[in-house]
């Protein structure tokens, strides 16, 4: 066991659990400054002595996610799915991931999954917009880029990518 986690489990249960929420924000601030691999020790560090810590499971799947490592980070997820079967954060990312391998179909049911507990998800409809459109169902995916921004104009990804949808759109006729 490493020696974060050696000392975590000496400590009390009030104080320990103070110090896990102090090493998850650590762990937080090296993933906003790109220190993936870092924060993942210390999300390691956590699940050692709190295996089913729903935060530090996601968490460390998006560092690993932003490290390339997507096998590792959809096992994090598929963990946290396990114990919070409709976390909509784990499955967002758990779809993203699927995308990511070109499982489409299943991505799109991760989607479905958090677009049916949360209708005012606007990443969920921009999500499955883009699996569908790596499908070939433009018009479907352009109909859900528009859903996306009409929960959140701003949305960044549903906007360019509803763009794209149209110009692909306008080149086909």
């Amino acid at each position: 066991m490493d020696p974060i986690a050696q000392r975590l489990i000496r400590l009390p249960d009030k104080v320990r659990k103070l110090e896990v929420e102090k090493i998850l924000g650590r762990a937080g601030e090296l993933c906003e400054e790109g220190k993936f691999r870092r924060a993942i020790v210390l999300y390691d560090s956590v699940l050692k002595i709190q295996p089913g810590n729903l935060d530090a499971l996601i968490d460390k799947g998006v560092a690993l996610q932003n490290t390339g490592k997507l096998r590792q980070a959809l096992g994090c997820y598929q963990k946290a799915l396990s114990i919070v079967p409709e976390n909509t954060t784990a499955l967002l990312n758990a779809g993203s991931v699927l995308h990511s391998f070109g499982r489409f179909d299943e991505a799109i049911s991760y989607y479905d999954r958090v677009i049916s507990a949360d209708k005012k998800s606007a990443m969920a409809f921009a999500y499955r917009g883009l699996s569908l459109a790596e499908m070939g169902q433009i018009k479907e995916a352009l109909r859900y880029f528009k859903k996306a921004l009409a929960i959140d104009k701003d949305y960044d990804v549903a906007q360019i990518s509803k763009e794209l949808a149209e110009k692909i759109l306008r080149q086909k006729n």
